[in-house]
């Protein structure tokens, strides 16, 4: 798995190969200073974003969605999107609210642009960031207070949809963040950043953890 430790889709990935058991190799690609533009991972992954997940058998896939669903489909233990409606559905809902909504307006690329083309302030650019966040975690609330409350967003274990909430709310703690309007969404964070398999995907806990 080719990742950067605080990629909120590296982490996606990281948490659902941990749910499943698989043991994998990690690769850090530190975007900081753009090793993901280098030829060699560019032909790996043609967008010049992590993660990379190399398979057993040479496959090189990208984009964090498209690595679950492969790994849904190859490993099938502890699936990560319910197989019947309404759950199945109730899951993607939140997926792509954080993964389509919030995530690509405020990660590292688009934040880098905003400062070094747009010369946007440091302050404008969290009151950017804030802004999609309060967008996404609004509506991904209303969700969750529209089925019955548990330890996870749905039904009696962790899915795709908690594999894309704590990532993008680890981000939102980092940045500063006001995130007093979201019980649902935090206890569902305490709730799972419990579990071994979300702290061994930890960005604190990864080989590639660098300062931040």
């Amino acid at each position: 798995l080719y990742s950067f430790f605080n990629s909120s889709a590296s982490y996606r990935v990281r948490i659902a190969l941990a749910l499943k058991g698989i043991h994998y190799q990690t690769v850090g690609v530190n975007i900081r200073i753009g090793q993901q533009n280098e030829l060699a991972y560019r032909r790996m992954n043609p967008v010049g974003l992590v993660p990379t997940l190399l398979t057993d058998d040479g496959e090189s896939l990208s984009q964090s969605l498209a690595i679950t669903d492969w790994l849904d489909r190859h490993f099938p233990q502890s699936p990560l999107l319910p197989t019947a409606d309404p759950a199945r559905s109730r899951v993607l809902e939140i997926v792509y609210v954080i993964a389509c909504d919030i995530h690509p307006v405020n990660n590292l690329r688009v934040l880098r642009y905003l400062s070094e083309e747009l010369k946007v302030s440091e302050e404008e650019k969290k009151r950017w960031y804030a802004h999609w966040i309060r967008q996404g975690l609004s509506a991904v609330e209303q969700l969750l207070l529209q089925r019955p409350p548990g330890p996870f967003c749905v039904g009696d274990s962790p899915t795709l949809a908690d594999c894309c909430l704590i990532p993008q709310w680890a981000n939102a703690l980092r940045m500063g963040c006001d995130l007093s309007g979201y019980p649902r969404c935090k206890a569902i964070y305490d709730a799972c950043t419990q579990l071994p398999a979300f702290i061994a995907a930890a960005p604190e806990n990864q080989q590639d953890k660098i300062s931040a």
